[in-house]
């Protein structure tokens, strides 16, 4: 993601300082103003409302908040905001990203600014927690391995590391080549591993780099996928199911599915935790991007804290799933021989 992160770092720092005081100076003199969300109502929300509105505890908030203010991403640009603080901005950038249905006007007259100062604050709150990935999504340490392939042994399926999926986001019609993110259904999207909606499962992770560290990071444990995705040694899909299978590939197809709901939950979790992501209304990719990275890393930070936000289980939403290849996609690749042998080794070991 460097040349992703790069480029950001262009778009961010090329707007002019003096022309954002005057926009902000001509809007502010023709909106009335209505302070009181930020300085009156928020400090008297208790803890669960707190979480309730901005979806991470109001300890994580004022944490993020501070890096932020301590950060290049808000001292560059400190002066044009006036009486917005570091604090100010965290908070509506998180209203922003757990509200779906709220407008850009709704926001800005909810925290007394204008539209583009909204739209600055969340561009820039984004790329700052999108550049904190590599410090909170990270692949896990020794003891969370041990401690995951336990699970996944208990729940019958032993020498499983993790689940992999990809998940649709919703996205306007993208001004630069538009068709590529018409997905399977209709809809232009992209793609959580950030890819145009039209590119499969399959091609994503082959181009992506952890499909070629998969090996060293893994050793002799496994992650396991949909039929989307290519058979490997260390990444186990399911037998496509022709009415032939055995009765021993058929409790393997199960075991695995059964397994692989945890990814699909994390994924509902997410989107129904950041609603934004049901359909992001930004233009630019880049934006989008960082917004979607952004929202995972509040995610993780939340699941750090010792209090988060619990969605109830029944109102988690059905989300957009990476429609699986049919028989003559063009993007269907052979299954790895290595991956055959590994699966069917599995599939003995389960039948035990």
């Amino acid at each position: 993601m460097s040349d992703l992160s790069t480029e950001i770092e262009t778009s961010a720092s090329s707007l002019s300082d003096s022309a954002e005081e005057l926009e902000e100076l001509l809007e502010d003199r023709v909106r009335p103003k209505n302070e009181n969300y930020f300085n009156q109502t928020i400090p008297q929300y208790n803890a669960q409302e707190f979480l309730e509105h901005f979806r991470i505890s109001r300890h994580v908030a004022n944490s993020i908040a501070e890096e932020f203010q301590n950060s290049d991403y808000y001292k560059r640009h400190a002066g044009c905001y006036g009486k917005l603080s570091a604090l100010n901005q965290t908070y509506i950038f998180l209203w922003f990203v757990g509200h779906q249905t709220a407008s850009f006007r709704d926001i800005a007259d909810r925290f007394s600014i204008t539209i583009s100062s909204l739209f600055r604050v969340i561009q820039r709150v984004s790329y700052f927690l999108s550049n904190l990935s590599p410090q909170i999504i990270k692949w896990p340490t020794l003891e969370e391995k041990n401690e995951i392939e336990s699970h996944f042994r208990q729940n019958g399926f032993p020498g499983v590391l993790g689940v992999i999926d990809g998940t649709h986001i919703k996205i306007d019609k993208p001004s630069d080549d538009p068709d590529s993110y018409i997905n399977r259904k209709g809809f232009y999207s992209i793609q959580r591993r950030i890819y145009p909606g039209s590119v499969h499962d399959s091609r994503v992770f082959r181009s992506s780099p952890l499909c070629q560290s998969l090996p060293e990071k893994c050793h002799d444990l496994y992650i396991l996928g949909d039929s989307g995705y290519p058979l490997l040694p260390n990444l186990l899909t399911p037998f496509k199911d022709r009415g032939q299978l055995t009765r021993a590939q058929s409790n393997y197809n199960v075991k695995l599915s059964k397994n692989r709901y945890l990814i699909e939950h994390c994924i509902g979790l997410l989107k129904q935790k950041f609603r934004q992501l049901f359909h992001v209304k930004l233009r630019s990719i880049i934006s989008i991007a960082h917004l979607i990275r952004a929202c995972c890393v509040l995610h993780n930070m939340a699941l750090m804290d010792d209090f988060h936000y619990e969605e109830n289980e029944n109102q988690i939403e059905r989300v957009f799933p990476v429609l699986n290849m049919d028989e003559n996609d063009p993007d269907k690749e052979p299954e790895d021989r290595n991956g055959i042998h590994i699966r069917n080794r599995v599939v003995n070991i389960l039948r035990q």
